[in-house]
């Protein structure tokens, strides 16, 4: 079996927000499709997600928001968490599949089973802090599988996000643990439109519009990489957004799907040096279709070639 792992489960297309909505089933359909199309889905091994528990959510989020999300579930149609999260009548299915499948991807990593799992799951996380939903996020699908993997007994736990957006709902669940380690890069200014926040475990690195892939490696060579080498992760935790493409209407960065490629084979080469268990990412954003697919694919590759090289 190889051991790059794509998790996901069919529930997580049952969450719909409307055909309006830039976060829809379509987009779990072309990284599919992409990685049937390609012959890469016979390199990868295919796990199904675990259904996450109530006591789950509970681990990084309060009991108001996971009570009101229960009652928010409409028997039909939609109804609003915020001005751009809703929920349908299975959105609790997709919900328990996404937290799961981050769950899932820690118990292989830290049974030996696989070196890297890519959660391919929605609704997204990373916007989702303790008490709010938000930015099409219900709950933090990665900041769900840090505690649970905190509770497995890992004590050094770094995170990046890729992803276009801040994500700011990770930066407020982590931001005062001296023991997880969060690299952000985000387009500035953007949604959220983030407030600077000095913490000795954050670093922060925003970027202007117009961006491309080499201040991509500039900043992951230069910031990152030396506060990942002195912190010494045990287990990396990506918030993988492919938004920041060039096709990708959301922003105004220019990454190509290269890009990708190299920052997760980057990541992979130095978590192979550096004896870290494994890195699990969580699909975050992405709206260009074809985009979205073309980087899931390049971000796959790029750990297949880091870990295979290594052997």
């Amino acid at each position: 079996m190889s051991r790059i792992a794509v998790i996901t489960h069919p529930a997580c297309r049952r969450h719909q927000m409307g055909s309006d909505h830039p976060d829809s089933p379509a987009r779990l359909d072309v990284i599919q499709d992409r990685l049937l199309a390609s012959g890469l889905d016979l390199e990868l091994a295919q796990l199904q997600a675990r259904k996450a528990e109530r006591k789950d959510f509970l681990s990084a989020h309060s009991e108001q928001l996971v009570s009101l999300v229960e009652q928010r579930i409409p028997d039909i149609g939609y109804a609003d968490l915020d001005g751009d999260t809703r929920l349908c009548p299975e959105s609790l299915q997709a919900i328990e599949r996404a937290v799961g499948a981050g769950l899932t991807a820690v118990d292989e990593v830290l049974a030996g089973n696989i070196d890297a799992g890519f959660c391919a799951v929605r609704p997204p996380g990373h916007h989702a802090s303790r008490e709010h939903s938000a930015g099409f996020c219900v709950y933090n699908n990665l900041a769900i599988a840090v505690r649970y993997a905190q509770q497995q007994g890992i004590e050094r736990i770094a995170i990046l996000d890729i992803d276009v957006h801040h994500g700011d709902g990770t930066q407020s669940i982590f931001a005062d643990e001296r023991n997880v380690l969060l690299c952000s890069l985000f387009q500035n200014p953007l949604y959220p439109n983030p407030e600077p926040v000095d913490r000795a475990n954050l670093i922060q690195s925003p970027l202007p519009p117009a961006s491309d892939g080499n201040d991509l490696r500039r900043l992951v060579e230069s910031q990152w990489l030396p506060a990942l080498t002195h912190f010494a992760p045990q287990l990396i935790f990506v918030s993988a957004g492919f938004d920041g493409h060039l096709e990708d209407d959301m922003s105004a960065l220019k990454f190509v799907e290269q890009d990708y490629a190299w920052f997760s084979q980057r990541l992979g080469e130095f978590a192979k040096a550096h004896g870290v268990l494994g890195i699990v990412s969580f699909l975050e954003g992405g709206y260009h279709l074809s985009a979205l697919a073309r980087g899931v694919e390049h971000y796959l590759r790029g750990q297949l070639a880091a870990y295979e090289e290594q052997q």
